[in-house]
């Protein structure tokens, strides 16, 4: 039952979450396929204001929510499971408060690896839906294109590179998370509660907006290529070395400044939400 309260808190606070910080993504989003060769806009040459700008004017502010229920739908299968294992996972391990860096971000990986395999089909249908350029495309359609054309596989592109981003990502968020709190409390530094939480998440973020991006990057690229013969890679190494050798290593971090002002707000109010709402499910500490 602790389990089912875990992953219900860690559910409500991402699907919140993610409602406000959904329009950063599709700026990501449009960032990071930029250059592929499908046909859209060139959004890089066009940089982060540039694109909400075209964005805003051509597609209407209402295409900042493209893909929303699919986030929604990943939010509550991905989030509520990384998020919400991580403390079960820990107690299972024996991973405690002063337990090593490298053991909290072990436990984060493990949950970040279980909730990106549940979550991939709703990542990979958020992907095209954000990706997707003119009138809005309802989740359903988008769905039904992708069984027809790729069948179940479909729904599993990327997920090489959704699984190592995802390891990275969680493992990095709950291990600084946990252990920045820590120091934090030690230190006294600042008031213990939301004030802690808030300082801890938001620190977290920058971390976790450093080594997640490149992965990030290959995640999009995989899901939104085109298939059949004009299929530009061959999984994530491919991918990464392609994109390495055509675009420099510096495309790796396509999108960080977005990605970084998506993380920080989100990796704040999702785990400060989640220790707001842990009393309403009957969780303590």
């Amino acid at each position: 039952m602790d389990i089912l309260a875990s992953l219900g808190a860690a559910g409500t606070a991402a699907v919140i979450t993610v409602t406000g910080t959904h329009p950063i993504d599709v700026v990501k989003t449009r960032l990071q396929v930029s250059g592929t060769g499908n046909g859209g806009r060139n959004y890089k040459s066009l940089g982060v204001f540039g694109t909400v700008k075209i964005v805003a004017s051509e597609e209407g502010v209402a295409a900042f929510w493209k893909g929303i229920g699919a986030a929604w739908l990943r939010e509550a299968s991905y989030t509520s499971l990384r998020l919400g294992l991580y403390a079960p996972i820990k107690t299972a391990l024996g991973v405690t408060n002063d337990s090593h860096f490298m053991l909290k971000f072990g436990a984060g990986s493990l949950a970040g690896a279980i909730g990106s395999v549940a979550g991939n089909p709703f990542d990979v249908l958020k992907t095209r839906m954000m990706a997707t350029e003119g009138a809005t495309p309802k989740i359903g359609n988008v769905a039904s294109i992708i069984m027809k054309d790729q069948g179940i596989s479909g729904f599993y592109r990327g997920i090489d590179a959704n699984i190592m981003r995802a390891m990275v990502l969680n493992g990095t968020k709950m291990a600084c998370y946990d252990t920045i709190k820590g120091k934090i409390n030690e230190s006294g530094a600042v008031p213990k509660g939301l004030a802690t939480n808030f300082v801890s998440a938001f620190s977290a973020g920058f971390f976790m907006s450093i080594t997640v991006t490149p992965f990030d990057m290959l995640r999009t690229r995989l899901m939104n290529q085109p298939i059949g013969a004009d299929k530009l890679y061959n999984g994530a190494l491919d991918c990464l070395v392609k994109v390495v050798k055509s675009e420099g290593p510096l495309a790796l971090y396509s999108g960080f400044i977005p990605v970084w002002a998506r993380f920080a707000p989100s990796t704040t109010f999702q785990l400060v939400i989640f220790e707001i709402v842990k009393p309403m499910f009957g969780i303590k500490g």
